[in-house]
Order: structure tokens, then C-alpha cells, then sequence
């Protein structure tokens, strides 16, 4: 048993490494930079994301990735309440979002990141725009203190 360890060590360990080396590839537009606080991981799926609330500190840089395990193209705008409103208009009058820097598309099965610094405290939301998404609920609330 103990050369069967060897030989899987062996063989797996530089596969690993050539695949964390590689990056998330063609899985979706990476808007990363360095420095980040912390990151936080976000399952979108259906018409939720997962989690729905976050806490974070004002001044704070977080680097979000999201991952869509659902089976419906989703996207991630950050911005407080009147810009999500203001997006959610664009989008229902058939205004392309587009990517930018608070902003990404995710097709199903594919992951993407977004960094963003929070400057000041109160709410900010994470909101989904595809049609029915938003107004169906899809929202993270970003808690500033």
C-alpha cells in the first residue's frame, strides 16, 4: 500500500499544480487585483445566491467569486439601492449591462470574481438582472459598518 501512495503522489501532485497554475480559464471574466481583505464565495442557482446577507467593514476590499451552480445564466451588479434600481430599469428596457467593474455575467457551471472596496458605511447589494431574477428576490445584502 505504502508504494501505491508513492506512485499517486507522485502522479496527482504535479497535476495539482499545473491545474491551481492554470487559473479559473475561460470560466468567466476575472476582475482581481491584489490586496484584497478577505474573499467570499457566492453560489448563484436558480433565482437565489447563496449566501443572501454579508458583513463587511468600511474601507474594506473584498474579493467576491461566484459560482453559478444553477441552470440559468445569472450576473452579479454591486451598487446601493437606486443604482440597482436604475440597472434593473436599463435591463427591462433592453439595455445590454455588459461587464465593468461592478458588474459580471455567469453562464451555468461557471465561476468569475469581482473585487470591490466598500468606503463607507450602510447598505450596499449584490443583485441579479436577468429578467425576473431582481424582482424575484435575488439579492445579496452587503452590511457596511
Amino acid at each position: 500500500m505504502t508504494a501505491l501512495r508513492r506512485l499517486l503522489t507522485v502522479l496527482c501532485v504535479p497535476a495539482l499544480v499545473l491545474l491551481t497554475a492554470c487559473g479559473p480559464g475561460d470560466d468567466g471574466p476575472t476582475l482581481a487585483g491584489a490586496g484584497e481583505d478577505r474573499t467570499v464565495e457566492i453560489t448563484m442557482r436558480d433565482i437565489a445566491f447563496s449566501p443572501d446577507q454579508v458583513d463587511v467593514r468600511a474601507g474594506e476590499k473584498i474579493r467576491f467569486v461566484f459560482t453559478n451552480t444553477g441552470s440559468l445564466t445569472h450576473d452579479a451588479f454591486i451598487g446601493d439601492a437606486a443604482a440597482q434600481e436604475a440597472h434593473e430599469k436599463d435591463m427591462r428596457s433592453g439595455h445590454d449591462h455588459g461587464e465593468g467593474a461592478n458588474a459580471i455575467t455567469l453562464k451555468p457551471g461557471k465561476q468569475g470574481q469581482l473585487v470591490y472596496t466598500f468606503d463607507r458605511p450602510g447598505q450596499v447589494i449584490i443583485g441579479c438582472h436577468e429578467p425576473g431574477h431582481y424582482t424575484g428576490g435575488m439579492k445579496v445584502t452587503v452590511n457596511v459598518a
